[in-house]
C-alpha cells in the first residue's frame, strides 16, 4: 500500500485549493459575505473590498489585491506580527503594533475619501 508522505499531500492539498474553477478559492469567491452597511445605505463602508482583495490575494494577483483595498496587505503584515509578538515577546512589539494600527487606520481613511471623491462607493 502507498503511503504519501507529508510534502506530497501538501502539494496535492495546494494544487487543489489553487485549481481554477475548483477547490476553496472558487468556494470562497462565490460565498463572500454581503456587507450590512451597504445593504442598508447602498453605499459601501470603509472595509469593502477586503473580502475580494483577500480573495485575488490567494490567487497570486498582488496588483489586484491592492486596487481592491490597499490596506489589505499591512492588516495581513498586522496579524504576522501580533502572532510572531506573542511567540517571541519582542522588545518594542507593543510600539510597533500601534504605530502599524495608526498607519493602517490612515490608509483606510485615505482609501474612503479617495472613493468618495471619485465617487466610487456605488
Amino acid at each position: 500500500m502507498y503511503i504519501l508522505a507529508f510534502h506530497e499531500k501538501c502539494s496535492m492539498l495546494t494544487l487543489l485549493i489553487l485549481t481554477k474553477g475548483e477547490g476553496f478559492i472558487h468556494w470562497l469567491e462565490h460565498h463572500l459575505l454581503a456587507c450590512p452597511y451597504k445593504k442598508l445605505t447602498g453605499v459601501d463602508c470603509p472595509g469593502c473590498g477586503l473580502q475580494r482583495s483577500i480573495v485575488a490575494l490567494l490567487k497570486g494577483d498582488v496588483l489586484a489585491s491592492f486596487k481592491l483595498y490597499p490596506p489589505t496587505l499591512a492588516i495581513l503584515a498586522l496579524l504576522i506580527f501580533v502572532v510572531l509578538h506573542l511567540k517571541f515577546d519582542f522588545k518594542n512589539g507593543a510600539l510597533v503594533i500601534k504605530t502599524m494600527y495608526i498607519f493602517i487606520t490612515a490608509v483606510v481613511i485615505i482609501n474612503y475619501i479617495y472613493k468618495v471623491y471619485h465617487q466610487q462607493l456605488f
